[in-house]
């Protein structure tokens, strides 16, 4: 694609303005930050992945990802603000997600370079980091929802994972939502980013629809492992070390 081309792409860029403005969302300045950052974000990466593609060292590839991870945990604990250690919390689950996705990924025949390390596991964080942030979002609800439920549980003699199990179910369940949703219409509604791409490259659409089924896959897992960490650690900071609910 030449600059030229890449440019007049603004124009996508300008019809939200014109949405934004018509409508007085108050979204010009969020607009033109987000558009900023995204070409120098963007720019930087292409740089700085070059350079790890070309060196072959696997520890570059481990501070990438490792700082992936921490910048994706601290957006998603933006969603559980007020809730004790959690960044901390966040970042158990992505890792933790992260590492079993790659394991499997290797032991079933993906090759362990950092043309398949990176990309894959941008597309497992980026996605565990959804489903935490939604998750912990849901979990404060659903307490604030359910807290008579709750309460009434436990003076009934039941503990905080007993009197708390509606509330997390609820959580998971939106944490996992919109992956499902997606994998319910890929193919129909929409045609996924890998396989997009690999197309546009001149792959194969066979070989490209085998590629995508195994990201849907493993995003499926590893955010269902995401959500499910997030809310084991974070139901229990709703409770007093007496077992009492705090809000």
């Amino acid at each position: 694609m030449s600059w030229l081309a890449l440019s007049l792409s603004l124009g996508f860029v300008g019809l939200a303005a014109i949405v934004a403005r018509y409508q007085e969302l108050g979204l010009d300045k969020e607009l033109a930050i987000a558009v900023v950052r995204t070409i120098l974000q963007l720019t930087i990466a292409g740089y700085v992945l070059s350079y790890v593609f070309a060196s072959h060292q696997l520890i570059y590839t481990g501070l990438m990802l490792i700082l992936m991870m921490a910048v994706a945990a601290q957006n998603a604990a933006q969603r559980g603000k007020g809730i004790p250690g959690v960044l901390r919390i966040v970042l158990i689950g992505i890792v933790i997600s992260e590492a079993l996705s790659l394991i499997l990924l290797l032991l079933i025949g993906i090759p362990g370079t950092p043309q398949y390390l990176i990309p894959l596991s941008g597309m497992i964080i980026g996605n565990s980091m959804v489903a935490s942030g939604v998750t912990l979002n849901r979990l404060s609800s659903e307490f604030k929802l359910r807290r008579g439920e709750v309460e009434l549980a436990l003076s009934l003699g039941a503990n905080p994972k007993k009197a708390s199990i509606s509330v997390v179910k609820a959580a998971v369940k939106a944490g996992m939502i919109p992956t499902i949703d997606s994998m319910k219409t890929v193919g129909l509604v929409q045609l996924p980013g890998m396989m997009t791409g690999q197309i546009l490259a001149g792959a194969d659409p066979i070989q490209a629809v085998r590629y995508q089924i195994l990201v849907m896959f493993m995003i499926s897992g590893a955010t269902a492992i995401a959500s499910l960490i997030v809310v084991l650690q974070g139901y229990r900071t709703y409770f007093t070390t007496e077992a009492q609910l705090k809000i």
